[in-house]
């Protein structure tokens, strides 16, 4: 089996491992797997063997040291950007280098830049924790999926991650949100999680409790990528076209020919 073969299994098999580890209240009865209270830390685990593995599995690939060079640049602009908006309503600008990157030099580097990223900003902003493992695979499906996205050219390939861009901050709040929501209020209220009902009452519990408690973020983080890959996203692509080759572990090349 090739390496980018396995790169492929192990991204899929991260896919299943992650949807479990965010959605595990509408799959799972409580107390089938391990108790509630136990449950968070026990797939935080989980994501974290899932993560090491599949971080292994694409830097065998064909990550090569000028890629690899490439990747610890942009962890470290995303390391430093990062702490600039956090806490500042949704203001973050580390997601529009992520999909940018992801864009220019492929799926399995978006994936691998999306978690380091998370990673290594989360280690100096102490922002450590059993949340720490669903950050960083949900960025990096942000980093994976933006590029897996349709072959477009110029200014209809900006809108198109422009568009990107909102749609993945709401998935990844939406996510995040989710991955404590079960436990955040307690029982007794009307937007709380109920083990009583069935998937469909309590999506629409959490839909409320993200309008109430968390769309201001959303928005937030929406906008910010809208409007920095819209400003910046042409000349930054660009530069990550020209300084580094695509590393090749999910699909073929997207290469956009340059306007000189």
């Amino acid at each position: 089996m090739s390496a980018t073969t396995r790169a492929r299994m192990s991204i899929v098999v991260a896919a299943i491992a992650g949807l479990l580890a965010f959605c595990w209240p509408l799959l799972l009865a409580p107390g089938a797997v391990v108790s509630a209270q136990l449950a968070p830390l026990v797939f935080a685990g989980v994501l974290v063997v899932v993560l090491a593995v599949v971080l292994a599995e694409l830097s065998a690939a064909e990550l090569d040291a000028k890629t690899l060079a490439m990747l610890g640049v942009l962890a470290a602009v995303g390391t430093i950007l990062r702490p600039l908006g956090a806490g500042t309503a949704g203001f973050e600008l580390v997601f529009f280098v992520i999909i940018l990157a992801g864009r220019a030099y492929g799926a399995g580097f978006g994936f691998i830049l999306g978690a380091l990223t998370l990673f290594t900003s989360a280690l100096i902003t102490s922002g450590a924790g059993p949340w720490l493992p669903y950050q960083m695979l949900a960025a990096g499906f942000v980093g994976l999926f933006a590029g897996l996205l349709p072959r477009l050219r110029g200014a209809a390939e900006i809108a198109l991650l422009a568009g990107y861009g909102m749609v993945s901050a709401f998935a990844y709040g939406w996510l995040m949100d989710f991955s404590f929501w079960p436990f955040a209020l307690g029982d007794g209220t009307q937007l709380s999680f109920d083990p009583a009902l069935g998937p469909w009452q309590n999506l629409q519990r959490f839909a409320w409790y993200n309008l109430a408690t968390s769309m201001g973020w959303n928005v937030g983080r929406a906008l910010t990528n809208a409007v920095l890959i819209a400003a910046l996203g042409a000349p930054l692509l660009r530069l990550l076209r020209r300084t580094g080759r695509r590393a090749e572990v999910v699909q073929p090349a997207i290469a956009a020919p340059e306007a000189e």
